[in-house]
């Protein structure tokens, strides 16, 4: 009889973690670039040798200990891809050597704190897997909101380099250089990518999908549309970062709208799990009965599927996509 109330109580657990990942991860950027960009593809394929190069260079900088976990994770190409985005030197070998770190970490420390097994295990479980990945969100989100906060000075440069008369491609080159922070860094990526060999297209549409912002994929339509048709580059990127500086002040405000209904959602999210926590360390014999009494096992899992279900509407409530 205890077991099924245990498997209950991890099923509530579980699904909890799952919805509210979903619900305060915010909307979907891939989904909202499908939405605005279209049927918006590359146009020119890349040459095998440029090709080979790249998965050379690739496999030179991975090492035992990635290769082994690249092999053993389910999805290694996206965590990858996140990885890189935060603009550390950042591993595969590394994000799973923390992972696992952390997991044994909470999870013996329960056990030595009297915790039952299984809560011990979810619980180191959902820390080795939850806070890794959270930490690396956190710092992609900072390293995506100082891009943002630059890229409109950016593209002023690349008008000023166009004014000027100077070719796309340089004034690519000189942005890279010029500009600091994120945005330089990447810019002078796309310029190297060009000196092997990429064309200006791939290079930027690859540096747009592995940030995952609007921003940078509008910048790079607008280079795509301007080549087919013609036209005033200058002219149109200028009007571009005009846009950008809108939609980020528009960004702003909607933020200090819904930063009160915000806070509400997550103090009312998070008051029981802290009140459970300071019982518990005052006295875990009383607490401990959720994972023990069959009754307040169910009563428990029950109350945390509505309790996510309750954060799950107010994170949408409060989530708005421009």
């Amino acid at each position: 009889m205890p077991m099924m109330p245990m498997l209950v109580l991890l099923g509530a657990l579980l699904s909890a973690g799952i919805m509210l990942v979903a619900a305060f991860s915010g909307p979907s950027a891939v989904k909202a670039q499908n939405r605005r960009i279209g049927a918006v593809k590359l146009r020119h394929a890349e040459g095998n040798i440029v090709e080979a190069q790249m998965r050379r260079v690739l496999q030179q900088r991975e090492t035992r200990l990635d290769s082994y976990f690249t092999r053993l994770l389910p999805n290694p190409e996206s965590i990858a891809r996140k990885l890189e985005a935060t603009g550390k030197d950042w591993t595969i070998g590394k994000y799973a050597i923390v992972s696992i770190a952390i997991g044994l970490g909470v999870f013996i420390l329960l056990l030595l704190r009297g915790a039952p097994f299984l809560l011990a295990l979810s619980v180191g479980l959902f820390a080795g897997i939850g806070l890794p990945y959270k930490f690396v969100g956190i710092v992609t989100a900072r390293r995506i909101k100082a891009f943002t906060a630059k890229f409109p000075d950016a593209i002023e440069l690349l008008v000023r380099g166009l004014r000027s008369g100077l070719p796309i491609s340089e004034t690519l080159g000189v942005v890279g250089s010029e500009v600091p922070g994120p945005v330089g860094i990447e810019f002078r990526r796309v310029a190297d990518k060009m000196k092997i060999g990429r064309s200006m297209e791939a290079a930027l549409q690859e540096t747009a999908d592995r940030l995952g912002t609007p921003e940078f994929q509008f910048f790079v339509i607008t280079l795509a549309i301007q080549r087919e048709t013609g036209g005033n580059l200058a002219e149109t990127l200028s009007n571009l970062a005009d846009v950008l500086r809108k939609r980020s002040q528009m960004k702003l405000k909607i933020k200090a709208m819904a930063s009160e209904s915000r806070a509400s959602a997550y103090i009312l999210g998070s008051l029981p799990f802290v009140v459970f926590g300071m019982i518990y360390m005052v006295n875990s014999g009383y607490m401990l009965k959720f994972f023990t009494d069959p009754r307040l096992m169910i009563a428990g899992g029950g109350g945390i599927v509505w309790m996510s279900i309750g954060a799950y509407i107010m994170a949408q409530m409060i989530n708005f996509e421009i």
